[in-house]
């Protein structure tokens, strides 16, 4: 009633790969790209007409077809609702976790997006996935980095001062002594946003865990590189870092 029958057929043929190799070998890029738009239309209570077709496409050999879908997964899990999205997305959000590089990237910009629409048990369970991206395939690929960094300053809302602590902040110290100055900096407004978050949350003793491990690990560093970083770390957060210092130093 949404849509005519013949048209959807068209387009869920489209993953055929016998269509790929006669008609044209973008088709499933195109349907990918297309998927979203298609998932609006049709409304949640027909996303079963689109499942299979969805699977096949995150499942394809070409790493573009995969990378598409992945840029957009956030954006299917919206138009899904929370249910469909932990039963349906969740699996193939995983797969695309362990992906290149390239595929990677793409649940990587959004991955704010995606995780604040699950339900938090289930956005737990990613903590301790999220220092799988640090390491890269290329290790040249800074700007893979600088975008985690990114990404972590906005996740943090998503989790408890505790989690924070157990989990996140190995990441940003890791991401603070980056070879690359871009990524470095990005990593010192996480910093402090970590402290941000003790802060408004009360954990005082966690904040000052967290102080104390700076000063140990980057002011008394033998290496001129790692007290710049703590210079840079005082600049960056010069007003809250010196308020959290006075009151709790």
């Amino acid at each position: 009633d949404i849509i005519p029958q013949p048209l959807l057929d068209q387009y869920l043929s489209m993953t055929d790969p016998a269509r790929a190799q006669t008609v044209d070998t973008e088709i499933a890029k195109h349907c990918a790209y297309s998927l979203p738009g298609v998932a609006l239309t049709l409304g949640r209570q027909n996303w079963h007409c689109l499942k299979d077709t969805y699977e096949t496409l995150a499942s394809d050999v070409q790493w573009k077809v995969r990378r598409t879908l992945a840029f957009s997964i956030h954006e299917l899990a919206v138009i899904l609702g929370d249910q469909l999205t932990a039963a349906d997305l969740v699996p193939i959000f995983n797969g695309f976790l362990k992906d290149l590089d390239e595929v990677r990237i793409g649940v990587l910009k959004h991955l704010y997006d995606f995780l604040k629409l699950l339900h938090a048990d289930k956005r737990r369970e990613y903590l301790y996935q999220l220092q799988e991206f640090v390491v890269t395939d290329n290790s040249r690929n800074w700007r893979f980095r600088y975008e985690l960094a990114e990404q972590l300053i906005l996740i943090l809302e998503l989790y408890n001062p505790n989690d924070v602590y157990d989990y996140l902040r190995h990441i940003a110290l890791t991401l603070c002594s980056d070879k690359v100055s871009e990524v470095r900096w990005i990593s010192f407004k996480l910093v402090v946003a970590i402290l941000q978050k003790f802060y408004a949350n009360s954990a005082n003793a966690l904040g000052l865990n967290f102080i104390n491990e700076l000063v140990v690990r980057f002011r008394h560093c033998s290496k001129w590189v790692g007290r710049q970083a703590f210079a840079f770390i005082c600049q960056v957060g010069m007003f809250s870092l010196s308020l959290f210092l006075c009151v709790y130093g």
